[in-house]
């Protein structure tokens, strides 16, 4: 079964081919901000045909909003306000030739689907995915844990206020929330638009918030893993160790011994595991 995962991020696209469990190739669109569907559309139409494939049997798509529980049609959409009221259905299929089954799928639970899969991981695992949002999915044996409709818990908008510093008015108009520190509007309004070279220090207000907001899901969730991916993800990647002892110094009892902090090496697991969850025709 050849399969395709495509992850509707705030900033771009992401497609990723699967066939037999085995990605063969990925591809990403050009970057944008608040596009509109046909931007959409012509994106994941270009980013596809750099796949160079003919025929897809199943597809995996990361909802980018809110999604009819009832239907493919985005309800809300913070990052991509203009698809309100589109069918993804229709998105996909105006983009690639394409007539199987679409699986609606959250970015955080794909992503944490591909690190359950490749690492061969067993127990809790939190995947956290930073990006133009802000948001968590727990494993628990491979099956998600559901607080709040599909998701394990609105994480991005947790209260991780650091005192010593103003509070940020995060995108829900929440102050002190994590995506007010670490996601990607947030450090592009420090660091302007190129994040390549951008290293965060153990005392960065970004690293210091999220170093809080995972102590407290190690009191709450007690993972037995911890994984980062995303576009913001590959660049707090580049001060794992910082984060790590952040994390850890003076940590709570509750924490799990031996329990693994790490990241994803580039910025298509969400596309990876999208696929992976359609080829194997669980969208739940």
């Amino acid at each position: 079964m050849t399969a395709l995962g495509i992850d509707i991020g705030g900033s771009s696209v992401k497609l990723a081919l699967l066939r037999g469990g085995e990605c063969l190739s990925t591809a990403q669109g050009n970057r944008y901000r608040l596009p509109d569907r046909a931007a959409l559309i012509s994106s994941i139409r270009s980013a596809f045909a750099q796949l160079a494939v003919d025929r897809i049997d199943a597809c995996g798509l990361c909802a980018p909003g809110l999604v009819n529980p009832h239907s493919t049609v985005v309800e809300r959409s913070v990052n991509i306000p203009d698809l309100v009221g589109a069918s993804l259905t229709d998105l996909v299929t105006q983009a690639i030739t394409f007539s199987g089954r679409l699986s609606i799928i959250t970015d955080v639970h794909a992503a944490a689907h591909d690190f359950w899969i490749r690492e061969h991981l067993s127990g809790r695992l939190l995947s956290i995915a930073l990006g133009t949002g802000v948001g968590a999915c727990v494993l628990d044996d491979g099956v998600p844990l559901r607080i709040s409709g599909l998701s394990s818990g609105h994480f991005g908008q947790m209260d991780v206020g650091l005192t010593d510093l103003p509070l940020p008015t995060g995108p829900d108009g929440g102050l002190g929330g994590l995506e007010g520190y670490v996601g990607l509007r947030a450090l592009e309004s420090r660091f302007g638009p190129d994040l390549s070279r951008v290293n965060l220090g153990a005392l960065d207000p970004a690293l210091r918030a999220l170093a809080k907001a995972i102590r407290i899901a190690h009191a709450i969730y007690r993972p037995d893993h911890i994984r980062i991916a995303g576009g913001v993800g590959l660049v707090i990647a580049r001060s794992m160790g910082e984060l790590d002892r952040l994390v850890r110094e003076g940590l709570t009892s509750l924490a799990k011994s031996g329990w693994t902090l790490g990241s994803a090496a580039d910025p298509f697991a969400a596309a990876r595991g999208a696929a992976r969850i359609a080829a194997g025709g669980d969208d739940k």
